[in-house]
């Protein structure tokens, strides 16, 4: 027996410091650094606290003063959710490290867009401010973009609209410059423009109000029951006369009252005319324009298919490039004698024949 107990004190090992002890510990905690992006897993989620699981010692909390942000972050996540943080402050005064989600609900805001816009999917916005070129709008969890003039459907002035809901398309995401376009028109399907123009018919007359300007015409607004459709008038359908400058005649939120000639159900729109409203003054003068008249008129401009010629106050006449002989040669300003050869009803020109002293040889 006392031979046992001699073997056993021979085989006992010291006992262990406290310093050794907790030297050969290794903890499983993880001590995050400032600028850390850590994985983690939201273990409350509340409008007052949001924590997320990081493995440090300690829960983290994210910190965000933004009530835009906060809102975003309450509708789009939930308990449970892997998240990515970035480390604000490795540890409080409370002793929580202080993290934040905005990278995290931004990259995934942003592949959301890039889904929605990829297939096509409708989105509700609300219009909160009224611009010179257009509204800025914002989804009901926080996305916000710009909605250009060009891009809607609505008749009422910007302050009416103010606070209206709209069903909109994104049609231009730029995540570098943190832009997004929505588009009213591209929202509007196959089926909504066939309902909305049902009761629409050519030749009839119908009040639009002008949603924007481009320089080969005039876009519109059309209210047809409870809902909006597109109208173009094409700059050639705006007056008898040459237009040069639409802006100078018309501007964003004119209201007025065309003819409408077609529908364009690629481009879901209305097609108008304003000129057809009045009868057109060129057929008149036209009838004095007959076959063999010799007239006068001066060169305006000079083409690669020949000379335009003014006549007189709305009335061009045309003389083709293979009508000249080489032995002639005209300049802008030139005085022309010429006899009228027939008339161009569609381009609203005179075709002319210039008056030779005598015939060049070739000449046909």
């Amino acid at each position: 027996m006392a031979e046992l107990t001699s073997n056993t004190k021979k085989s006992a090992k010291p006992a262990m410091t406290m310093a050794e002890l907790l030297a050969s510990h290794k903890s499983t905690f993880i001590s995050p650094h400032k600028g850390d992006v850590l994985e983690g897993r939201i273990t409350k989620l509340t409008s007052s606290e949001i924590l997320v699981d990081i493995g440090a010692k300690t829960e983290a909390l994210v910190l965000e003063k933004d009530k835009k942000i906060l809102r975003s972050l309450l509708s789009n996540l939930k308990l449970g959710d892997k998240v990515s943080v970035s480390v604000l402050n490795p540890e409080s005064d409370l002793g929580n490290p202080v993290v934040s989600l905005r990278r995290f609900i931004d990259d995934r805001l942003w592949i959301r867009l890039n889904n929605m816009q990829a297939t096509k999917e409708p989105v509700e916005v609300t219009v909160n401010e009224a611009t010179k070129g257009g509204f800025l709008v914002s989804t009901r969890d926080g996305i916000e973009g710009f909605l250009p003039n060009s891009q809607t459907l609505f008749t009422e002035s910007g302050q009416e609209l103010l606070g209206k809901t709209l069903k909109v398309l994104i049609i231009e995401l730029n995540k570098q410059l943190h832009k997004i376009i929505f588009s009213q028109k591209s929202a509007m399907g196959d089926s909504d423009f066939s309902q909305s123009i049902k009761d629409l018919k050519t030749e009839q007359k119908i009040d639009s109000v002008i949603s924007n300007i481009a320089p080969f015409g005039i876009f519109t607004s059309i209210q047809v029951g409870d809902k909006a459709v597109e109208g173009f008038i094409h700059i050639s359908e705006i007056s008898w006369e040459k237009t040069e400058n639409i802006g100078k005649d018309y501007k964003v939120g004119d209201k007025l009252t065309a003819l409408i000639t077609g529908f364009d159900k690629e481009a879901k729109r209305v097609n108008l005319s304003l000129k057809r409203l009045t009868e057109d003054p060129f057929q008149e003068k036209l009838k004095t324009y007959t076959a063999d008249k010799k007239v006068e008129g001066t060169v305006s401009k000079i083409l690669a298919t020949g000379l335009l010629v003014d006549l007189e106050e709305g009335v061009e006449g045309f003389i083709r490039k293979e009508k000249i002989p080489p032995t002639l040669s005209f300049s802008v300003g030139s005085s022309v004698t010429a006899t009228v050869s027939e008339v161009d009803n569609k381009k609203h020109r005179v075709i002319l024949v210039p008056v030779l002293k005598e015939k060049p040889i070739g000449y046909r």
